[in-house]
């Protein structure tokens, strides 16, 4: 099973091989009115109301994500530019994820800043240890929970990709960030920058001495694994889990089925780690000392560290910035030492805060807002990743006017010269270690202030377009009857040539096992209700309304065929669920060009669902 999808009528399943499907047997249950292909799916009609049941049973019994919109979506998106679908993946991983991290961002600034208070002494406390701990959680194991995404992202089981996740945190490996701190410390101590190191080190940091890493080495000195994890790591992540589901889809295409239970999972777990820890891990590890070097050449100037604020926010998509603690260390090492690095993270962490609050305050979608207030609001606190993750990145453009913020507010800092006195906090939280809270607040309102302005002159929310609402002065209501039965009169819900069921262009509504009706060639782009009733359901796509009269007709007025694949776009309903309606009341407008463009019949399908309830029923047409 690839994935499932339902129409207002249809249950829409792609199967990665129908000929292993038992047709008979499905053709037997009990309420499926009948199954045929199509365009690559296996359609089992079921009916309107009831497909809906069918589906959400279908989908908590199986675990299978739905398909066919997100087929739309995704085949649409290959079209686009590679770094838009690169920023797409990224945005499709962390979207669903973005409740745990974001809940966990907001907890951390906050224990964080507590921590740091003096006098307070709730750093050494229990209910500190106990809340870090609840609040660290989502951070600590990310590349779990990333693994798990990116899996169903990419096609690949959800369980192989969450122990891919599980691998690269294994506690058979020493903690990532602990290694990485190690590592760079040495090299920091040990390296001479050409013409003299911007920092002067004494006492017992001049004597740190090369960290020992135990390796595994499977072939010699060839094929050798350090013994390092990858915690707070993103990317190296995403790509172990693309190679795993390639591989995955690639063995259940050539390996029998006999053994394919037990032979592709082996061999997929068994390649990807190889390739993650000899490979993937190794090329990672390099960035991360190029990275720091080239963080410590550049903070040496303001204009360097202009830059460093500028690209901060690419080293936090990288999972490469927990390792500038071992600059920080540095610069509080030297007796009387000031953190300067801590201003410039403020700058660039709180230039994507504010970028993040424009999302929030210009969007007129209800779930980016939801997501992106809570997301600024983190990114506040110096927690950035729900924020560049779940809308900057994904917008793009207002993760570029961070990048500008950040750059300027990390260029004045260092002109200012302003330093904190410990490290491990930014943003808001900042102001409990740094040097003077009057600058350091002129640094924030800039770098923040033109990522807000920036976004909201750059970014513009994408808004599906509606189709031009029809005055109702324009309305003309039909008066011709379609259906009629012992229960009453159906009028045509819209206007033009009407068509026996028969030619309808679609094999399931044309056969009749949906119902008897008709269909309308349209001359106009809306639906008004056949006759007094009930609004029974709206269809999530927008392309199908349900109604039932108060004699106990069902109908179903279904706009277009196959429109389901428009996602809603080119509809827009003017009722909802439950609506009580009154004839030639405008019920749906419609675009017939769209339509067409996206190569679909406009037939307007008109069904009397319960047809079979009545003994004469008459359709137009016929």
């Amino acid at each position: 099973m690839v994935s499932a999808a339902h129409c207002a009528t249809r249950l829409r399943l792609v199967i990665a091989d129908n000929g292993k499907v038992n047709k008979a047997a499905l053709e037997e249950i009990d309420g499926v009115k009948g199954m045929f292909e199509s365009s690559g799916q296996l359609q089992l009609i079921i009916g309107t109301g009831t497909v809906n049941k069918v589906f959400d049973e279908f989908v908590a019994i199986t675990g299978v994500a739905a398909g066919t919109k997100d087929d739309v979506k995704a085949a649409a998106a290959a079209k686009a530019p590679i770094w838009k679908r690169a920023l797409k993946t990224i945005g499709d991983v962390f979207v669903p994820i973005l409740p745990a991290i974001v809940a966990s961002g907001l907890m951390m600034g906050l224990v964080e800043a507590l921590g740091k208070i003096d006098g307070l002494n709730f750093a050494g406390s229990d209910w500190y240890a106990f809340l870090d701990t609840v609040a660290n959680t989502a951070f600590a194991y990310l590349p779990v929970i990333v693994a798990i995404s990116a899996a169903r992202v990419f096609g690949g089981n959800l369980f192989l990709g969450a122990v891919i996740g599980l691998l690269m945190i294994h506690s058979a490996f020493l903690n990532g960030w602990n290694v990485a701190n190690a590592e760079q410390i040495y090299k920091f101590f040990n390296m001479e920058i050409e013409g003299g190191s911007p920092y002067l080190f004494t006492g017992d940091w001049a004597k740190v001495a090369a960290p020992a890493i135990p390796r595994w080495n499977l072939i010699g000195n060839v094929v050798s694994i350090q013994r390092s994890g990858y915690q707070g790591h993103v990317i190296p992540v995403i790509i172990a889990v693309w190679f795993m589901s390639t591989i995955e889809k690639w063995l259940h295409k050539h390996v029998p089925e006999m053994i394919d239970l037990f032979v592709t999972p082996l061999c997929t777990v068994f390649a990807t780690a190889l390739v993650t820890l000899v490979v993937i891990g190794p090329i990672f590890s390099f960035l991360e000392t190029k990275v720091l070097q080239g963080a410590q050449i550049l903070v040496s100037n303001p204009f360097g560290s202009g830059i460093m604020g500028a690209i901060y926010p690419w080293t936090v998509v990288m999972g490469l910035h927990h390792m500038y603690n071992v600059i920080e260390a540095g610069m509080l090492s030297v007796e009387g030492g000031l953190n300067t690095w801590m201003p410039i993270a403020s700058a660039a962490n709180f230039a994507q805060f504010g970028a993040c609050l424009a999302v929030g305050l210009k969007a007129k979608n209800a779930k980016t807002k939801s997501v992106a207030i809570p997301s600024a609001l983190s990114a506040s606190l110096g927690i950035t990743e729900p924020a560049i993750f779940g809308v900057n990145m994904r917008f793009f453009k207002p993760f570029i006017s961070g990048m500008i913020g950040g750059a300027v507010g990390a260029l004045v800092a260092a002109f200012m010269g302003i330093g904190a006195k410990a490290y491990g906090v930014t943003g808001i939280p900042g102001y409990l270690t740094i040097d003077n809270a009057g600058l350091y607040t002129i640094v924030l309102l800039i770098s923040g202030g033109i990522a807000f302005v920036l976004t909201n002159i750059l970014w513009k929310e994408e808004e599906k377009k509606k189709p031009a609402a029809v005055p109702a002065a324009e309305i003309k209501v039909p008066t011709e009857t379609v259906i009629s039965c012992e229960a009453g009169e159906v009028k045509a819900p819209a206007n033009g040539e009407v068509i026996a069921r028969e030619n309808i262009e679609d094999e399931t509504f044309a056969s009749g096992v949906l119902g008897d009706g008709v269909g309308i060639r349209p001359t106009a782009g809306y639906v008004v209700a056949p006759f007094d009733g009930e609004i029974t359901s709206v269809a999530d796509s927008k392309h199908a309304i349900g109604l039932a009269s108060p004699s106990g007709m069902e109908l179903l007025i279904h706009v277009g065929v196959d429109t389901v694949a428009m996602n809603g776009d080119g509809f827009d309903p003017q009722v909802a669920e439950g609506d009580q309606v009154k004839a030639g009341q405008l019920i749906l407008n419609f675009d017939i060009d769209k339509i067409k463009a996206a190569n679909h019949p406009d037939t307007v399908v008109v069904l009397l669902t319960n047809a079979d309830d009545y003994n004469d029923v008459k359709c137009a047409g016929q």
